[in-house]
Order: C-alpha cells, then structure tokens, then sequence
C-alpha cells in the first residue's frame, strides 16, 4: 500500500476521505503489536476510510532520568512497517507542530488514578500522556482511535478522559500481542541482553501463573454452585468417585481469603525467584486492580479486573498485565 508521510496538521486535515478515519497513536519504533493495531484500525475503517498512524516521541511523557535521547527513532522502517500493516498515513510531527510555543502552560492532569502504580513510579507521566493524546485528537480528528491493552492505565485513563471530557471520538483497546516466548512486545525489548531477556520473562510468568491459579478457582467455584452440600449429594457423588471434588470445591468456594490473595499469591512467587537470577529482576510493583479507578481489589470482588506488574531488568524497565474475571460475572 502507498504511504504518506505528513508532518503538518494542515497537510492532513486539507486531505478528502469519505469513510471513517482511525487513528492509531504511537512513539515510532513500530513493531509486530503496532501491527497488529494498524491491521484492526484497516478492518475498522474499511477500505473507503483513512488509516493515519502518529510517529511523535512526546517529551512530556519522559521525567528526570528517563530515555528520552535514548528512546529509539526509526522513521524509515516505521514507514515501511505502516504500509505493509494497511495505514494510509504517517503524521509525524516536529515538537513545535505539537507544542508552539515551547512546552504547553494548561495540560490535562490524569487525577487521582493516575497517580497510582505507573503514576507513582514515574510522577507527571500520565499528565504528560493525556495531554499529548488530547492534543493528537485535535489534530488528527479521528472517528476512533485504538491503544493497545499491554498499557492498560493508560487506556483506562484515555477512556475515562473522552468521557468526561466529552470527546467525540470511539476508543477502542486491542489486546496484548506477545512474542513467542510470552514477553509482551516492546520498543524497549531491544536494549535486553540475552540474559537479561531471560529474567524479563519472569513477568509474564508471573502473569500466567497468576492467570492459572485463577482459572482453577473459577472452575472449583463454578462446580461449587452446581453441587448442593447436601448428604443426599453426597452420597449420590461418592457412587461415582466425586465425593472429594464436591469437598474440594465447596472449601476453596468458602475459603478465606479469596481468590484475589491466591492469585496474587502464585504471581508473586514467581517474581520473587527471579530476583534471585543473575542479573536479577527488581520489582517495581505487582497488582490485582480495578480497572475503572486502578485501585487494589478486596478478597469479595467479583468482575474484571487487571494483574499488572512492572520491574526493572538492567537498566531496562517492562510493564505487562493480564485481564481476569472473577465470580459470577464470569
């Protein structure tokens, strides 16, 4: 597919289109999860719509220390990548394109959610992503816009700035794509050492071990409602062998606390080996969350919910998470 690379707001809003335009939103250095964003933006526009895919490395979201100069720029093959992946356009702006001026005076502040968990790790980073975002939209004046979930605060945060901002644009979060041995897709995979690789993959270890640890209880709760403690049930069971499951099931059903603990319980397990390796993994945070405020849920919670976890490998810092259902809403 032919690809256009912009770099002015004017250059882009002077274009026709007649369908819908999608806007997927990145810091460049695109790869297989960007991919996999530009393809679903392609089947949501359809093929009278736009795709523009955004190349901008937002300085507002990088604090004191953090990669800035480091962060990879790769235009060319960014450009390549969005074509391939079906976009029409890469908007890629110069900072005073986004920024007249110098750095903005009013921004957008995320609040009390985002100054949980990534926030607290990385203060004003939310701020300065929301306020990027914003600008984004105004610039590009996207029908939707799509994120994907491996940055599941700061979706939830996008979300919840559109609605109470009243922004006039669909969002739509696509799932975490993952190489294959299970490490969510990063720019920043590139700066591990075949070592220090090696530990990053405790992270979504510790996810899946969490996810499994879930999946056992879900199903033991789930035989649970469908088995009476009764004696009568009992005894029918233990005809066919299954007296001790149905036992099984209703002590992990009434089990105190509850699958929250356990699961978080079976992923921290895993992260505290890996801190153990050479080189070791250092564990910023590991959280069972809600995803509407971001805040940590009870032993009695039942519906979605994100495992998320962030930890430093060398000089390298990996973020994951994993969405989970719990009780009857499963």
């Amino acid at each position: 597919m032919t690809i256009t690379l912009l770099g002015t707001a004017g250059e882009l809003h002077a274009r026709v289109r007649a369908g819908r335009r999608a806007v997927v939103m990145t810091m460049g250095a695109l790869h297989e999860g960007h991919a996999t964003l530009i393809r679903t933006a392609r089947g949501i526009a359809g093929p009278d719509g736009e795709v523009v895919v955004t190349v901008f490395v937002n300085p507002l979201q990088f604090g004191q220390g953090e990669d800035l100069d480091r962060y990879p720029r790769t235009l060319d093959s960014d450009l390549e990548l969005a074509g391939e992946s079906g976009a029409d356009v890469v908007f890629a702006p110069a900072v005073d394109e986004v920024y007249p001026g110098g750095e903005p005076q009013v921004r957008i502040t995320a609040g009390p959610m985002g100054e949980r968990l990534e926030g607290s790790a990385r203060p004003g980073h939310f701020d300065g992503m929301l306020t990027v975002v914003a600008k984004l939209l105004h610039l590009t004046r996207p029908d939707v816009a799509l994120y994907g979930q491996k940055d599941a605060q700061q979706l939830a945060l996008i979300r919840r700035m559109v609605r109470d901002l009243n922004f006039g644009v669909e969002i739509v979060g696509v799932p975490t794509v993952r190489e294959d041995d299970g490490l969510a897709l990063s720019s920043r995979n590139r700066y591990l050492s075949p070592a220090e690789r090696r530990t990053a993959l405790a992270l979504s270890s510790a996810l899946f071990a969490g996810q499994d640890r879930h999946a056992a209880q879900e199903a033991l709760r789930a035989r649970a409602r469908e088995v009476p403690a009764t004696r009568a049930r009992a005894e029918a069971l233990s005809a066919i062998g299954e007296s001790r499951a149905a036992a099984d099931a209703h002590a992990m059903a009434t089990a105190v606390p509850g699958g929250p603990a356990a699961v978080r319980a079976a992923a921290r397990q895993v992260l505290d080996e890996a801190a153990r390796l050479n080189p070791p993994l250092a564990l910023d945070y590991l959280a069972l969350v809600d995803p509407s405020d971001f805040t940590e849920i009870g032993h009695d919670f039942t519906g979605e919910a994100v495992l998320a976890v962030a930890a430093r490998v060398g000089a390298t810092r990996l973020i994951d998470n994993l969405p989970l259902t719990f009780g009857a809403a499963s």
